[in-house]
């Protein structure tokens, strides 16, 4: 899930814009909930339909984001399924969940042709039943954030894939899983890290929880993720200061899916929701690189994007503009929100679940 390193750091270092408050109606009322909701499952299911016509060509990653999404849909749909003011929208949703789970048992099947090393590595990232919803929600602390960050970009995919594997037990020696090396143990908690460094470690951590690890490191994984959602979100409010820069598009989503689904509240802000849905290419209904992007970089900037741009390696970057990482985290994300609305109540343009927890140190 890597892309551009130290592009980000760049970028993330330019003059802020001033934010923009979000011009979605509010959703602490029947009508304003219905207004969001509505918008949000319009986005998914034009990207269900772009799954759906780039079926043989959509790399794990992206499969990895529906399923998460089908979860979070089959979540709203329980949730909902009481309420008469609500209940059609959770219908709607447990429709596109019904829509989705045929399209995701046919990715495997061509995921088997076209990359079957990876496939059975990650598979269990795409079965149902291994993403789980938070049950406990809790917020993110500013003064864990990093006085600074590793000013070289060092991130490693195949370290990082080497140590997923490790996790779930996966590997060509047929390891038990939650098992880890000294190397893995290291690099995973590695402090100071930043961009898609960070979001792997927390990755790691998300994925021993829902994989039922509990053990040696493991005890610490809720501390580790404090941390690591504490300096995503920093590095989110960056990406926001400066306008959203396509190269840091894809990374904001990613933060936003899994600090979402490691239960961070904080992330689902209104006016995050309101930019992601305006990142959505109308006719094709995927996420990806927007056609304007020439005018919204500086020369200088986009000359260091041609030197240091770095792709996932199975990243699918679609000839218009389209890519299936990005509308993998897209989804995501904007299915996170659906979990989120169907919680509420809101507060100070978030939609925040009621009483979260503070975070605590384990």
């Amino acid at each position: 899930m890597s892309s551009p390193g130290l592009l980000l750091l760049l970028l993330l270092l330019l003059s802020p814009r001033p934010l923009q408050p979000s011009l979605l109606p509010p959703p602490d009322t029947p009508e304003g909930k219905a207004t969001i909701t509505g918008l949000i499952l319009s986005a998914l299911e034009r990207a269900t339909s772009f799954l759906k016509k780039r079926l043989p060509e959509i790399n794990l990653d992206g499969v990895v984001g529906f399923r998460v999404l089908e979860v979070q849909l089959k979540g709203v749909q329980e949730k909902w399924a009481w309420d008469p003011q609500v209940q059609p929208l959770g219908l709607r949703a447990g429709k596109l969940a019904e829509k989705l789970a045929p399209l995701l048992h046919r990715s495997i099947f061509y995921l088997n042709l076209s990359d079957p090393k990876y496939l059975r590595e990650f598979q269990p990232a795409i079965e149902p039943g291994f993403w789980k919803l938070p049950h406990i929600w809790t917020r993110t602390r500013a003064s864990m954030v990093y006085s600074t960050f590793e000013q070289q970009d060092s991130f490693s995919e195949e370290h990082s894939d080497l140590c997923l594997v490790q996790l779930l037990g996966t590997g060509t020696n047929s390891s038990q899983p939650c098992r880890l090396s000294d190397f893995c143990k290291t690099l995973m908690t590695r402090p100071g890290c930043s961009g898609y460094c960070l979001s792997h470690q927390l990755l790691f951590f998300l994925s021993a929880r829902m994989r039922g690890c509990t053990k040696g490191l493991f005890r610490q994984s809720q501390r580790y993720m404090n941390l690591f959602c504490a300096n995503m979100m920093d590095l989110n409010r960056r990406a926001e200061a400066i306008g959203y820069a396509y190269p840091t598009r894809d990374l904001f989503m990613e933060n936003i899916m899994f600090c979402g689904i490691g239960g961070f509240s904080d992330f689902y802000k209104l006016r995050w929701l309101e930019a992601i849905l305006s990142w959505q290419k109308p006719q094709e209904g995927c996420f990806g690189k927007p056609a304007a992007e020439d005018e919204e970089l500086p020369k200088a900037i986009q000359y260091q994007q041609h030197l240091l741009r770095r792709v996932k390696r199975r990243e699918k970057q679609f000839t218009d503009g389209c890519s299936s990482h990005n509308t993998a985290m897209a989804v995501a994300a904007l299915g996170g929100f659906i979990s989120v609305l169907a919680e509420l109540p809101p507060a100070d343009g978030e939609l925040r679940p009621p009483t979260p927890t503070p975070p605590s140190s384990h």
